[in-house]
């Protein structure tokens, strides 16, 4: 139920909106502010004649007063969520259970591709921050600097949504659907000037930077650890009749000096692949994180 006055003007309609979705996820609070300043816009340019009052009271009745639009948005996202989510592997009661359930847990392979995948994205990113940041501020001087400098703040946070969408799908960590609220009305400088003070720009441009070194840790991470627990998982095949593999440890030729020991290593490989999963899923969470924060929880709403 309504319990505020209904606002007259589209700034106060938004900033009631964003009260009324305080405790909410921020990437939803974008969604709303966006979704709602869009709509109100588009009715405005629609009926020329009526002032903002008139047109918030008109659509009142069809888009919600600023606490039902938080309500709306709230259910929508609890079902929303729901039906995205993955299946949820069975529970599993023993420590045991839970350390080989991870191989039905669809999360675990979407973090490790992530993993791989981060190499190249961080490279990227890194490369188009740096190439792109100093080449617009050292021709900031000449007439074109300004507008490429501009445009290149712009491409930077159209690569964050980008970004966070691979993110929400790969990592599970919900992130914004729309771009960032802006204020309206003000004049192009001062949407200038608040693209360049905007906090949320500089935390992005910090997260793709950040990407490349953590980009080569993941991959690395990934590489080495699938590797060594197959080749250890695998290595009884050195056995068959025709098969040549090579599988030295602690100076030892193992299916020349101690078979035996090929045995034990498949069990310790099987083991690690299992571990690996654990802790492709274990990095996929604290990264969601940690974009969450810098792509999401510096935005200014109001």
């Amino acid at each position: 139920m309504n319990t505020h006055a209904l606002p007259t003007t589209i700034p106060a309609y938004l900033e009631q909106l964003r009260r009324s979705l305080a405790g909410a996820d921020p990437a939803l609070v974008q969604d709303a502010l966006y979704d709602a300043e869009e709509y109100l816009r588009s009715e405005l340019a629609e009926n020329p004649g009526r002032s903002e009052a008139e047109v918030i009271a008109a659509v009142a009745s069809s888009y919600g007063a600023p606490d039902e639009v938080a309500d709306i948005y709230r259910d929508t996202e609890v079902k929303v969520q729901t039906a995205l989510r993955p299946p949820a592997p069975p529970p599993r009661g023993s420590a045991l259970g839970r350390f080989f359930g991870v191989f039905a847990d669809p999360r675990a392979y979407a973090s490790l591709f992530y993993m791989l995948l981060s190499l190249a994205t961080g490279i990227f990113y890194f490369t188009w921050v740096v190439a792109g940041f100093s080449v617009s501020l050292g021709l900031s001087i000449t007439i074109i600097g300004i507008p490429l400098l501009i445009l290149f703040f712009g491409s930077v946070r159209v690569l964050s949504l980008v970004e966070g969408r691979i993110v929400e799908v790969m990592l599970g960590e919900r992130m914004p659907r729309r771009p960032l609220y802006t204020v309206r009305g003000r004049t192009i400088w001062q949407r200038i000037g608040d693209m360049f003070t905007d906090a949320r720009t500089w935390s992005t441009m910090l997260y793709m930077l950040l990407m490349l070194p953590l980009g080569v840790t993941y991959f690395t991470i990934a590489v080495t650890l699938l590797a060594v627990s197959l080749s250890f998982a695998l290595s009884p095949l050195a056995l068959l009749p025709g098969v040549h593999m090579n599988v030295w440890m602690f100076g030892l030729d193992i299916p020349e000096q101690a078979p035996w020991l090929l045995a034990l290593m498949s069990v310790i490989g099987v083991a690690l692949l299992f571990a690996t999963m654990h802790i492709a899923r274990g990095i996929g969470r604290l990264h969601g994180l940690l974009a969450k924060h810098l792509l999401v929880k510096t935005a200014q709403y109001a």
